[in-house]
């Protein structure tokens, strides 16, 4: 008994296997000949067909893979400025206008500043109009104020009614704004761009000074984005210009501009095809803004130069407006590779399927014809096999059965397992 089992399951697990392995299903089709169902499937095939084509492959690209670059920018500012103020004359070269120093990638052109000479620590009154008092009880000694310039000592100064200060005297007065800026002649100053990028992906290193930029044009060109687009050199007028500010305006009070380095490449084609594009930015210190209630316009710090005078320590304080350079790199480089394309092939293919959703939708609950056309896609049935057992009945008489209702049914019918099966149905039920 228990051997017999054995083959059984045996057995079955065979035949369960070779179905598996050797059997093949494939899902019913209903050829529909309906005009108005066939036009909406085909418009919808061809919208498909061209998102695919021109959006996914000749737009976006979907046959290449992409990577971004790892990039080094070095800078360098020449000119020299002149200055003549209260008849001091003033010689400036990078070293005193360009700050840091270093050639970094973000940096600030002073184009102006106020200049307070032969400060020292000690005790003196605020300006007139800030930190007003009319007695010494207004000055609480030993605090001090935000927008102040020292700590107060608590003593009232009854000539400029004003609070007394500890702190480096005399105190700066920057309410007057040079104008026209001190240092226009910046527009003239030049500015070049060394920038070095590597796609790691594509193990591709590219730089700035691409084919024929050597030093004999460099030494000789000037950056125009028609005539000399690949230029590394830039007027800072132009800079000024082209990022949409007026060179007066901004440097009077700063500013900000960016300098985009846009990378974009094609490595399908050739490596040398795979250059520079400049673009100017202007990001702030334009006072005529439509936002009037800004707190503050325009760029600004403050430095000091220190010194030692009869054993006193000494310094004078600039506070510097200019303009400041933020040298931006923008990269994508892109080249063919068969994993994207597979990809944007696979999903093309799965998007085809809205066609048929929307034509099944069309023709099951929007056509007139809709029950027919549910008839004829769907197959309805109750049982698949009648079981004898269940039903009470013995093999004999089910043989019965199955015979009358092949002859009831007509040839047609009787290939037919699902009519089959209803007319078993039904005798069983009248028996």
């Amino acid at each position: 008994m228990w051997v017999r089992r054995c083959e059984r399951m045996k057995s079955k697990i065979t035949s369960a296997l070779a179905d598996f392995f050797f059997e093949y299903e494939t899902p019913r089709q209903v050829l529909v000949r309906n005009r108005r169902v066939g036009v909406v499937c085909r418009l919808i095939q061809l919208g498909v067909l061209g998102y695919i084509i021109g959006w996914v492959f000749i737009y976006e690209k979907g046959y290449q893979s992409t990577d971004t670059a790892v990039s080094s920018v070095f800078t360098k500012m020449k000119g020299v400025g002149y200055t003549n103020v209260s008849g001091t004359e003033r010689v400036w070269d990078v070293a005193d206008y360009v700050f840091p120093p270093q050639g970094d990638a973000s940096f600030v052109v002073m184009t102006n500043y106020i200049v307070t000479e032969s400060q020292q620590m000690g005790k003196c009154p605020e300006l007139p109009g800030t930190h007003n008092c009319t007695s010494d009880g207004d000055c609480e000694g030993g605090s001090h104020k935000r927008t102040g310039h020292g700590q107060m000592t608590g003593v009232c100064v009854n000539a400029t009614k004003t609070c007394e200060v500890l702190a480096w005297c005399p105190v700066e007065d920057d309410h007057t704004i040079p104008d026209p800026p001190l240092l226009m002649s910046a527009e003239n100053y030049t500015l070049f761009i060394k920038n070095s990028i590597t796609f790691p992906l594509f193990g591709v290193t590219r730089s700035n000074l691409v084919e024929g930029i050597d030093g004999g044009y460099i030494s000789k060109c000037l950056h125009d984005p028609v005539t000399a687009p690949l230029c590394p050199i830039f007027k800072l007028g132009d800079i000024v210009r082209l990022s949409g500010f007026s060179f007066e305006t901004i440097a009077k009070v700063g500013g900000a501009i960016g300098i985009v380095v846009d990378w974009t490449c094609n490595l399908d084609a050739n490596v040398k095809h795979c250059k520079p594009q400049y673009n100017f930015h202007g990001l702030y210190g334009n006072p005529a803004e439509p936002d009037k209630a800004k707190a503050s316009v325009g760029y600004n710090f403050r430095y000091a130069e220190h010194y030692m005078e009869n054993k006193t320590q000494k310094r004078t304080l600039f506070k510097v407006f200019g303009i400041r350079l933020d040298i931006i790199v923008q990269s994508l480089a892109r080249k063919f590779d068969i994993i994207p394309t597979l990809t944007a092939i696979g999903s093309g293919v799965g998007i085809f399927g809205v066609a048929t959703v929307v034509c099944d939708l069309v023709l099951l609950y929007l056509l007139p014809k809709r029950e027919f056309y549910k008839n004829m896609k769907f197959k309805y049935t109750d049982i698949q096999k009648p079981d004898t057992e269940l039903l009470g009945l013995g093999t004999s008489v089910y043989n019965s059965i199955e015979a009358n209702a092949g002859q009831v049914q007509g040839p047609q019918q009787a290939h037919d397992p699902d009519s089959e099966a209803v007319s078993i149905e039904t005798e069983i039920s009248k028996k």
